[in-house]
């Protein structure tokens, strides 16, 4: 099972727009997360968003650095930037995109 989370223990249903990079060679990538109204947001502030963190059955991959957008003081969509550095971290996360975009039904579009 892979499931997102903003803060440990909690699952985000909502399921964010991912645009993936890469570079030409292959060894480096950056992925890009874009949650719009989050649950996490609607949860009148009882729950603070720790980082982002992928789960599934190989472990977990931690992205901590979440930014917020605000739309007239109002929080409306969250972000994160995953940077992988290696092949080995592209194929990694290229298994947990799988899995869990066969579970929530996503497609991949190439631009």
């Amino acid at each position: 099972m892979a499931k997102i989370q903003f803060a440990r223990g909690i699952e985000e249903t909502v399921v964010p727009d991912v645009r993936l990079t890469r570079a030409k060679q292959g060894e480096s990538g950056t992925a890009t997360f874009v949650f719009t109204n989050p649950d996490i947001l609607a949860q009148d502030g009882t729950d603070e968003v720790t980082g982002l963190y992928l789960i599934d059955e190989e472990g977990e991959i931690v992205i901590p650095g979440v930014q917020g957008k605000f739309v007239n003081g109002k929080p409306e969509s969250l972000e994160a930037i995953y940077v992988m550095k290696s092949n080995e971290e592209w194929d990694r996360f290229m298994r947990f995109m799988n899995r869990y975009a066969e579970q929530n039904g996503l497609g991949l579009s190439k631009s």
